[in-house]
């Protein structure tokens, strides 16, 4: 006589609840993809986002639908499969291009050259905004000798959270310019940006070259976003490689577009890939994505000046209000850098 051992079964109905909870992350990325990228108006991505919510729902509750035999439950399974493949296979055609209608802000894109040490830049942007939809544009191409280049400060801006922010790198000559290199989204003139979007393929990821008194004072005086600059302690080296790997990321751009990820193509991720080439062993650290701590990063590792209590150089990196006071001048720089007197 054939005898069952207690919790014999256990086995299949333990993996088959790990099978359930693994369709919850496919699941939440389906609705997402659906929502922000299939082919219709907002009424047909949400249909098609909830029809998929549902038919995941459905198959997560296949035991009790299905009832106790084992043909209707790989039924719904075989079904679900084929329609994940089908989802997927559609997403991976959805590919990155450089021919939309872009709003104006990153209408162009930034292709540079270099002989010996000078570089070439087109499409430097020099916008003079009085608000976000009230402006004169301004493209312009300018000529840089990296032996002259100076200093490297890091800028970053924060409109909600502390922790976000969006990090830019300015570069100083000794002639008083400074150029601004800007990983951003390169958005559609009827899209803003968006965290969720931005992890569905939703913009293309570009670098942007701009003037200070343009992209600094944008986010301060026109977007009332708070902007720290943090002097960086870097070899000149170091600078230059640099400086010179946004070029060759904007020129591979140029030739071969990508999308933007919120998490894994962002404006802090690339940056950290590019001063990793140039400093090996740089470690990782969720700092990286966590933009706005990264002072804290830097400054453990020796990237700040270390001789002065990290609180004080928070404390002068708040430019905010010297850019909005600061406007649209010709000394726009010099004057975001003049630091406030300790407090008594």
């Amino acid at each position: 006589m054939k005898t069952s051992t207690p919790g014999a079964s256990a086995g299949p109905r333990f993996w088959a609840r790990v099978a359930h909870l693994a369709l919850l992350p496919l699941a939440a990325w389906g609705c997402g993809a659906l929502w922000f990228q299939f082919p219709a108006g907002a009424v047909g991505r949400g249909a098609a986002a909830a029809a998929w919510g549902a038919f995941s729902l459905a198959v997560l509750a296949w035991p009790a639908l299905a009832g106790p035999g084992r043909r209707g439950r790989r039924a719904w399974a075989a079904g679900y499969a084929l329609a994940a493949i089908t989802l997927l296979g559609w997403w991976h055609t959805l590919q990155p291009s450089n021919d939309r209608l872009w709003a104006d802000d990153v209408q162009r894109m930034l292709q540079g050259s270099v002989q010996a040490g000078r570089v070439r830049l087109d499409n430097v942007r020099n916008f003079e905004w009085r608000s976000d939809t009230d402006y004169t544009a301004r493209w312009e191409t300018r000529n840089y000798d990296l032996e002259h280049l100076r200093s490297v400060d890091m800028i970053l801006s924060t409109w909600g959270m502390p922790a976000i922010a969006h990090t830019l790198v300015s570069f100083g000559f000794d002639d008083g310019r400074h150029l601004v290199f800007s990983v951003e989204i390169r958005k559609e003139r009827t899209e803003a940006f968006s965290e969720l979007g931005g992890l569905f393929k939703q913009f293309e990821l570009s670098v942007v070259a701009a003037d200070e008194r343009d992209i600094v004072f944008v986010r301060t005086g026109v977007r009332g976003e708070r902007v720290f600059l943090y002097p960086v302690q870097m070899p000149v080296p170091a600078m230059r490689a640099l400086f010179l790997s946004y070029v060759d990321t904007a020129n591979s751009l140029h030739r071969a577009p990508r999308f933007y990820h919120t998490l894994t193509a962002n404006c802090t991720t690339l940056v950290y890939r590019m001063v990793r080439a140039i400093v090996p062993g740089l470690p990782a650290d969720y700092r990286i994505v966590l933009s706005g701590l990264l002072p804290e990063y830097l400054y453990e590792h020796g990237g700040l000046d270390t001789s002065r209590p990290l609180a004080a150089l928070r404390r002068d990196a708040d430019i905010g209000e010297r850019a909005r006071q600061a406007g649209n001048t010709p000394n726009f720089s010099t004057d975001i850098r003049q630091t406030r007197p300790p407090p008594p």
